[in-house]
């Protein structure tokens, strides 16, 4: 299927402009450098104003990958755009979430994108996006995860996640509310973002229980409904109906239009 992708990304010179990089996708696509950071932008043949499109993380080497294709087609079929940027394995940290400020403004003022972004989170992309989506829940339409980590003690664990922070692990446990997404609710609540998640009953890398099942308790228990669908003798795998999932498909294109 023939897709119109932006050729000229290099707009006019500024200190952000961007440049382009190599970085292999799952489709036909752009890649370029933003502020040094490796970023990838799909976008459909339909073009619109205030254009609907998705947010994919994480944008590290080899994500995403081929296992994404299959729903990067529908996005795009239904006329939704597909972006990313690499702000490397920052566990959702301060530093990395200004950066992503930084790519949801560029890509707003050069492409004229919708205002609200649909979130969709692969595991430790859970920690990328949902950190920021807490800081900034009205720009989000929705969110959508795929076995996403939503939970920094239960992935990469406190000791890892204070080393990306700059804190001692006793120092980022007094501070954990601030960073831990589970923890970070109540505006994505307040705004009430819709949220889809699949995840596997048996995942042991992101269990069910501390991730998606933790965020699903806190979420409703603040008055707010959340899709849960937990595939049976499924962990942490490339299972294609992860991958697949019709429903997660048909609820990003309904919340992203």
């Amino acid at each position: 299927m023939a897709r119109t992708i932006i050729s000229n990304l290099l707009m006019k010179e500024k200190e952000t402009a961007m440049t382009t990089t190599a970085k292999e996708l799952p489709i036909s696509g752009q890649t370029f450098s933003l502020e040094g950071d490796t970023a990838f932008l799909i976008l459909p043949d339909q073009s619109s104003d205030k254009l609907p499109w998705i947010w994919y993380a994480p944008t590290l080497p080899g994500l995403p990958g081929i296992e994404e294709a299959w729903m990067f087609d529908r996005f795009l079929q239904a006329g939704i755009a597909i972006a990313g940027i690499d702000v490397g394995e920052s566990f959702g940290d301060p530093q990395g979430r200004a950066r992503y400020s930084s790519f949801y403004q560029h890509l707003r003022q050069e492409y004229n994108f919708s205002n609200k972004a649909s979130l969709l989170a692969r595991s430790r992309g859970g920690l990328m996006l949902y950190n920021w989506a807490a800081e900034h829940p009205d720009f989000v339409a929705c969110i959508a995860g795929i076995y996403p980590v939503c939970n920094l003690i239960s992935y990469p664990g406190l000791h890892k996640a204070s080393e990306a922070y700059g804190m001692t692990e006793e120092q980022f446990e007094a501070d954990l509310n601030r960073h831990n997404p589970v923890d970070r609710l109540e505006g994505l609540a307040e705004a009430n973002v819709p949220v889809f998640f699949v995840h596997g009953d048996c995942d042991i890398i992101v269990p069910l229980e501390e991730n998606s099942g933790k965020f699903a308790q806190r979420y409703q228990q603040l008055g707010c409904e959340i899709k849960l669908v937990v595939p049976k003798n499924q962990g942490h795998n490339l299972w294609s109906g992860f991958f697949r999932c019709q429903q997660l498909v048909d609820f990003v294109i309904s919340h992203s239009k």
